[in-house]
């Protein structure tokens, strides 16, 4: 006989998602009760706990693999549509952002670390390049971060231009290069060397420093500062 499946408002009160966060607080729940929650509701078939068991096991039962979850991921699993997807992405990328802004709480660019662990809090979940730049002012605070490109598995091009109309923008003195190595590897390559000194010589004409060139990936960091490449 095929078991039957029961809907969450049919569970014991004290065992549904909300209520039990109610009763006991956030953190007593599991993961999978965090997600259900997100998802609000099932299907015929399927409670939003079951919902949440897919998306976990899809994701390896990795909470940083599932950070790495795209739209066309999520929607995969059936009972699961864009509007349950963009709010489980929505959820991922805050909580992404709270991470990359603790890493930088004081909101200065002390060292190379206090930049790299910004950058992979920032940029850990991206499966392609992306080509960042740290924005600077007089004192070393951050006055900006932003993505200036967007590659493929194994590069992504920046243009000086657009990198130094954005530095006037935003006042900066000086600027950190950075990127992420998906593939994990964090040696530069002679793309990378190439052009951090063709921002770097720009850059001086309009007397803004290029401090660093910062390379991230789930292995670490390279400063071509601290290797004395700048």
């Amino acid at each position: 006989m095929q078991e039957q499946k029961y809907s969450i408002k049919e569970w014991v009160k004290d065992e549904r998602p909300r209520e039990k966060l109610l009763a006991r607080g956030v953190d007593s729940l599991s993961d999978p009760e965090l997600l259900a929650i997100l998802l609000r509701n099932g299907t015929l078939s399927k409670t939003a706990i079951d919902l949440a068991r897919e998306v976990l096991k899809i994701s390896k039962e990795n909470l940083v693999e599932l950070g790495k979850l795209s739209l066309r991921d999520l929607t995969r699993i059936k009972g699961i549509g864009p509007a349950k997807a963009v709010t489980l992405l929505a959820a991922l990328e805050l909580g992404r952002r709270r991470g990359s802004s603790a890493a930088l709480a004081k909101n200065t660019a002390g060292s190379s670390a206090d930049v790299a662990a910004y950058l992979q809090a920032s940029l850990k979940d991206y499966r392609h390049e992306v080509f960042g730049v740290v924005f600077l002012n007089r004192a070393n605070k951050i006055n900006h971060f932003e993505i200036i490109s967007r590659g493929g598995i194994t590069g992504t091009v920046a243009d000086p231009r657009i990198i130094l109309k954005k530095a006037l923008e935003e006042n900066a003195v000086s600027i950190i290069l950075c990127h992420n190595h998906p593939s994990g590897s964090l040696l530069p390559s002679r793309a990378d060397e190439e052009l951090t000194l063709k921002i770097k010589e720009a850059a001086r004409y309009l007397d803004i420093r290029v401090l660093d060139h910062i390379i991230v990936s789930d292995e670490g960091y390279y400063s071509f500062a601290d290797e004395g490449r700048i």
